[in-house]
């Protein structure tokens, strides 16, 4: 998260300076005017802390060219003078392109640190071990943040709850309270556990429904180009001659003269839904409408419910203490379950009947009307045995053997289904291509 530094002054002249972090400069701004109202002092800056590159020289040696981040460049032209540097130019990084962090660096950076934890090995060396192997220059700076916030005392929460948008809201509470749970090793492994299960369903989702959408728009975009480009510059020169054109030749040609004739409205037809779904799944209403709808859609439709379900009832599990209504537990099992509909469900219905209403759990769940009847019964069951948390355990592994197999069937068939659209686009391009061969002349 972005950092950002404010100064200001009080009635009584006295300077205030303190560093803080926000998601951006609208939102620093923002809070600083709320603190200013509330303290009342006068703004004089607020700036954000960016990345100089500077050139400097010392003793006569070649030129070094380096970066550092700081709040000006003034600052960063200080600290290298007090240092004994001549410095020949410092200027800001207008680019700074450090890529997204891949959900493997994630993955390798929560089990490497549950191994070596295990090996009774200090965090804070695990740390600098870690970044010293990361090639992700993202993922560098997560470490490194975490590393010195760690250092300055922050609490675990604090650390880790800066990194949400990378690690996932259920990984960083884990992380969060690893610190003070008297055993880390284990509380890391859980999370690590956690973490490549769902890597691994991400990358099977991505099997299952991405490639084979690339595969059948490059098939669509082939044939459209063949029928709507190829195929009339051979087929009106037979025209030319008042050739007669065989049946699917001349339907051919009529499609080509439509495709022609319509492409700005086909196109439209393609782009505008396309955008609009982009659009809907990046805004936060839009998110949850699509959700709610996800989970209904035929075949994808359960495989996806189920899923948020086994998340939610791992999550449920690996955090429930087995006292009293453990309202936070169940939050975070809802904000890690990925699906904003199930999580507004779980947030607006259940939890504020069982604080407000005073209702019990399976009473609360039951009422969001987006759990399975297999689920509320598990459910059921473990609170009338007291094994609530065991069941849910159970619960958990159950959705996700199901889930593995239905996937691998999901892919198979549409694996099948891909390869049946290619042999028939294949074998239409054939007939209709053979078809023009063979055409006689009129002579």
């Amino acid at each position: 998260m972005p950092q950002f530094r404010f100064r200001g002054t009080t009635n009584q002249g006295k300077i205030i300076q303190r560093e803080f972090e926000a998601p951006n400069k609208k939102a620093a701004k923002e809070r600083v005017d709320k603190l200013a109202k509330a303290r009342s002092f006068k703004i004089q800056s607020v700036d954000q802390k960016q990345v100089y590159l500077y050139k400097v020289r010392k003793n006569g040696s070649p030129a070094t060219e380096g970066e550092q981040e700081a709040y000006s460049a003034d600052e960063v032209e200080r600290a290298l003078k007090k240092m004994g540097y001549r410095v020949d130019s410092v200027k800001k990084k207008w680019l700074d392109l450090k890529g997204m962090v891949p959900n493997e660096e994630i993955v390798t950076f929560i089990r490497l640190s549950a191994d070596l934890l295990r090996q009774k090995l200090p965090y804070d060396q695990i740390l600098t071990l870690l970044y010293e192997d990361t090639t992700n220059k993202s993922m560098k700076d997560i470490i490194k943040t975490i590393q010195k916030d760690l250092r300055d005392g922050k609490e675990g929460a604090e650390v880790y709850d800066k990194h949400v948008k990378e690690f996932g809201r259920f990984a960083s509470y884990m992380l969060g309270v690893a610190s003070t749970s008297g055993n880390m090793a284990s509380v890391f492994d859980s999370t690590a556990k956690f973490i490549e299960r769902d890597s691994d369903f991400k990358k099977n989702m991505r099997r299952a429904l991405f490639m084979p959408a690339i595969t059948v728009v490059a098939v669509l975009l082939t044939l459209l180009f063949f029928v709507g480009y190829v195929f009339p510059v051979t087929a009106e020169m037979f025209l030319e001659f008042d050739i007669v054109l065989p049946p699917l030749t001349a339907q051919t040609l009529d499609i080509s003269y439509w495709l022609q004739a319509n492409w700005v409205p086909i196109v439209l037809a393609f782009v505008i839904p396309t955008v609009t779904l982009y659009l809907m799944w990046k805004n936060k209403h839009g998110r949850l409408i699509l959700d709610r709808y996800l989970i209904k859609m035929p075949v994808i439709g359960d495989l996806m419910h189920k899923t948020s379900i086994e998340i939610f009832a791992r999550v449920f599990n690996t955090l429930y203490s087995g006292s009293g209504q453990n309202i936070e537990v169940i939050r975070i099992a809802a904000e890690a379950c990925r699906n904003s509909y199930i999580e507004k469900q779980v947030k607006e219905v259940a939890i504020r009947r069982m604080l407000e209403d005073g209702a019990g759990l399976i009473e609360a769940l039951e009422a969001t009307q987006v759990f399975p009847k297999s689920a509320l019964s598990r459910f059921r069951l473990g609170a009338e045995s007291g094994s609530l948390k065991e069941n849910a355990g159970q619960l958990a592994n159950y959705y996700e053997k199901q889930t593995e197999y239905k996937l691998e069937s999901v892919i198979n068939m549409i694996n099948l289904f891909i390869n049946i659209f290619i042999f028939v686009a294949l074998i239409y391009i054939t007939v209709v291509s053979s078809e023009a061969a063979i055409i006689q002349p009129n002579y």
